[in-house]
This record gives C-alpha cells, sequence and structure tokens, in this order.
C-alpha cells in the first residue's frame, strides 16, 4: 500500500504542471542574471549538439538497410540532449517558449520574455558552434572511411534547400513535440520518470525528420566545415547547385529563420494557448 502511494505521488496532473510553468518556473527563468541566463544556454546550445552529432554518426551506414530504421536510431541517440538540457537545468530557446503560458498570466513582461529569449537563442548558438568546431578538428568527418563525413554533408544540403514554407511548417511540428517532452517530463518527481517523458516525443520528431533550430545551430555549420574537405565532397556525389546554397547566408535565410519562426508559432498555438485555455483560463 505503501509502495502505490508513493508511486502515486510520482506523478503531477495536467494542471499543476500548467499552474507550475505559468507561474513558478518561467517567472524565475526569466530573470536570472544574464551571464547565468547566458551559461546555461551555452550548456544546453552543447548538449543539443552532442546529441545532433550522436546522431549523424549512428546513422553512418545503416540506411543502406533501411532508411526508416536509421532514422529512428538517430532519433533514440538524439533524444539524450535533451534529457541533459532538462536534468541540468540547461537553458534552451525552443524549450523556454514555454514561457508564453507566464506571458498570458501576467507573471511575466513582453520585455522580460524577448530579453530571454535572445539572450538564450545566442548562447544556444554559441554552444552549438562550439562543439561543431570542435568536433571538425578531431578528424570525425572522416570516420568509416569518410561516410561520416558524407552523411553530415548530405544532412546539411538537405536542410538548407527546404522552401520556407516546408522549414517553417517542419518548425511547427518539431517544437510542438520538444515542448510536449519538457512538459511531460514536468509531470514526474522521478529522474527515470523525466528520461521516458523526453525520450518518446524526441524520438518521434528526430525520425520524421522535423526542424529544430539549435539542433540546426550544429548541424548546417559542421556541414559548412566539411565543405571544405574535397574528398567528401566528391564522395557524396551531391549537385554542385545544391550545396551552392551550403553557406553562412543559405543557413540564416533558408533554414534558421523560418525553423525558428516555426518553432515558435508552433508552441505557443499547440501547446501554450491549448493548454493555458484547458487548464489555467478556465479555473478563472
Amino acid at each position: 500500500m505503501t509502495g502505490q502511494l508513493a508511486d502515486n505521488k510520482d506523478c503531477v496532473s495536467p494542471s499543476e504542471v500548467a499552474s507550475s510553468i505559468a507561474k513558478s518556473v518561467m517567472p524565475k527563468k526569466v530573470r536570472y542574471g544574464l551571464l547565468k541566463m547566458f551559461l546555461l544556454a551555452i550548456a544546453a546550445g552543447a548538449f543539443v549538439a552532442f546529441g545532433a552529432h550522436s546522431c549523424l554518426t549512428v546513422m553512418t551506414g545503416t540506411i543502406a538497410v533501411s532508411w526508416g530504421l536509421a532514422k529512428l536510431i538517430g532519433g533514440i541517440v538524439f533524444s539524450t540532449g535533451l534529457m541533459m538540457v532538462v536534468l541540468t537545468g540547461a537553458e534552451l530557446f525552443t524549450g523556454n517558449v514555454l514561457m508564453t503560458f507566464s506571458l498570458f498570466e501576467k507573471k511575466i513582461s513582453l520585455l522580460e520574455l524577448l530579453k530571454s529569449w535572445v539572450v538564450v537563442y545566442f548562447g544556444n548558438f554559441v554552444g552549438a558552434i562550439i562543439i561543431a568546431g570542435l568536433v571538425f578538428l578531431t578528424g570525425a568527418s572522416h570516420n568509416c572511411n569518410d561516410a561520416v563525413g558524407i552523411i553530415t554533408l548530405s544532412t546539411a544540403t538537405t536542410k538548407v534547400n527546404l522552401s520556407f514554407l516546408q522549414a517553417f511548417t517542419s518548425g511547427i511540428l518539431c517544437n510542438w513535440l520538444v515542448c510536449l517532452a519538457v512538459w511531460m517530463a514536468a509531470c514526474s518527481r522521478r529522474i527515470i520518470g523525466k528520461i521516458f517523458a523526453i525520450f518518446f516525443p524526441i524520438m518521434i520528431f528526430v525520425a520524421s525528420g522535423y526542424e529544430h533550430c539549435v539542433a540546426n545551430m550544429f548541424f548546417i555549420p559542421e556541414g559548412i566545415f566539411t565543405k571544405t574537405l574535397p574528398n567528401i565532397v566528391a564522395a557524396s556525389n551531391l549537385a554542385p547547385e545544391a550545396l551552392a546554397n551550403l553557406t553562412w547566408q543559405g543557413f540564416v535565410l533558408n533554414n534558421l529563420i523560418p525553423a525558428t519562426l516555426g518553432n515558435i508559432i508552433g508552441v505557443i498555438i499547440f501547446v501554450v494557448l491549448l493548454f493555458w485555455m484547458a487548464y489555467l483560463k478556465e479555473e478563472k
């Protein structure tokens, strides 16, 4: 009987999660000092980049067996990145879109929200770029007879050749799942519960190939770095016109901006607004 009671206490109700995010968790985060906020954002960008690089590594060599299986394996590994973010308290931009809960509840101001988003976004970029640079310098692109470099180049090239609408809508679907993972993790007080809550939505988003702006802060710069290796470019058999967009300008205009906008809109509409109306607005 005691064990059953303990199990029941582990699970937090959805309405409690909504109230906690809106009135406690996010107002506290938005008022971190700038240095603390920026350092935690660098950590989160690095953690997501670790997951992204591992995703590329485990997908190498599996596509010949099954494209779908390769995506599934990549999603399994990538989920570790968000686990590290949540369990260490790091600041991830895509998760912090949930701060709009607090805005709706008038617990934070729009200026506080935007300040936090800007600091965390650029901190995530710094963290991701640090890992991208270090990974490139290790020569990891040449692993498995250049196969890791080829899949890195192919992944980045695909991302910078999406249309604005494709990247935007893919960003909506992506962060809908990411913030559901964060929400579900908050439903459990136990580490194992948080891990499983994060694992499945993140696995779905990666396996489905949706666009996550912070993950792309690693994927695409790593592809740009890899593009400087002629042997890998030649072995990739990618069309010159496709590779032409794999530049810093192509990264920002063709992927980062639409994916970021999609990441924001997806959460505000399908997570924050939906659950705010269901659990918080209704209470009033």
